[in-house]
């Protein structure tokens, strides 16, 4: 089955890329584990911990705003505990993930990176009001009788993306890098370090996790999510690797003369176009938006091979 868009028809998920239906206001919110839930729209998620003296949220996104509250208050309802939001950690700076976090107050204690302190200083958005506690590599957050480990591991999608870990309910919460039962978000997911963004696929593996709250779209995750990711991205690692030493460069420098980037651009747009369709035969039925994004995917991964790695020049030739 496909469905219309602006771009012309795209196929229609595989079912294990959705996720459970939302209320009559817009979310779902469930149980991982002992004092440990997660909400989402569909679109976006956040992660909250239910403890004795306050709930401990996990980024605000702008999408879920004040349903975020409800879905605590729906929680809390039930348990009996707190439904005040007494911590709020902060994922990284961006403002899809964090722009509600003005909506719980100024007396929240906020956590982050110190990069994210710098990056929200220099953006001076009231809707996301900087850390007042803030950790370089690692820091243990401990309220009531539950504790999240924080930890910093270089920079990925942004320069300041952190791992959020729960031990005692084995859940791992990385945003912008792997996306459950979908190909990642337009260009490699917007990543602002390509190779960093890579790597976090394996930092991701070491930890002991069961359940990864990604940050996006409508389920969670598991292992072999970021397993199918890293065969996904692998696969078209190669596919870049052989389209770009194969197509005929000079017959685009022919084509367009002293105009290099039109050139460039050009003989970028065949190789993409040729690395992506065996790509995306082989992942349509596996991975969400597989026809969707995976050119785009392609064109990232050319210029990473070419200006990261120093695989290839300009036009595909192995220096």
């Amino acid at each position: 089955m496909t469905v219309s868009g602006s771009q012309g028809a795209y196929a229609t998920p595989p079912g294990p890329s959705t996720g459970p239906a939302l209320n009559a206001d817009g979310y779902h919110v469930s149980n991982i584990g002992g004092g440990l839930y997660w909400v989402t729209d569909s679109v976006y998620q956040a992660m909250f911990l239910v403890t004795k003296t306050g709930v401990v949220l996990v980024d605000a996104p702008q999408t879920i705003g004040e349903n975020l509250q409800r879905a605590i208050d729906e929680v809390t309802a039930i348990s009996g505990k707190p439904s005040t939001v007494t911590h709020l950690v902060y994922s990284h700076s961006h403002a899809d993930h964090i722009g509600a976090a003005s909506i719980f107050g100024a007396e929240v204690e906020r956590i982050g990176h110190v990069e994210t302190e710098r990056l929200l200083r220099r953006d001076d958005d009231p809707n996301r009001p900087p850390p007042t506690v803030t950790f370089t590599d690692r820091y243990e957050l401990a309220v009531g009788d539950e504790r999240l480990e924080l930890a910093y591991h270089g920079p990925n999608h942004s320069p300041d993306n952190i791992f959020v870990f729960s031990p005692d309910y084995e859940t791992l919460m990385v945003v912008d890098v792997i996306y459950p039962g979908w190909v990642p978000f337009k260009s490699l997911g917007l990543s602002q370090d390509t190779p960093g963004w890579f790597r976090a696929h394996d930092q991701i593996l070491e930890y002991p996790f069961a359940t990864l709250v990604a940050g996006h779209l409508g389920r969670l995750g598991r292992r072999d999510d970021v397993v199918i990711q890293k065969s996904y991205l692998a696969d078209l690692s190669d596919s870049v690797r052989a389209a770009a030493t194969t197509v005929d460069a000079q017959s685009h420098i022919r084509e367009h003369g002293a105009n290099v980037w039109a050139a460039y651009q050009s003989y970028a747009d065949e190789v993409c176009a040729r690395a992506a369709r065996p790509v995306v035969t082989k992942y349509a039925d596996n991975l969400g938006a597989a026809d969707v994004y995976t050119t785009a995917h392609a064109a990232s991964m050319l210029e990473t091979l070419r200006r990261d790695r120093g695989e290839l020049d300009l036009f595909g030739i192995r220096p």
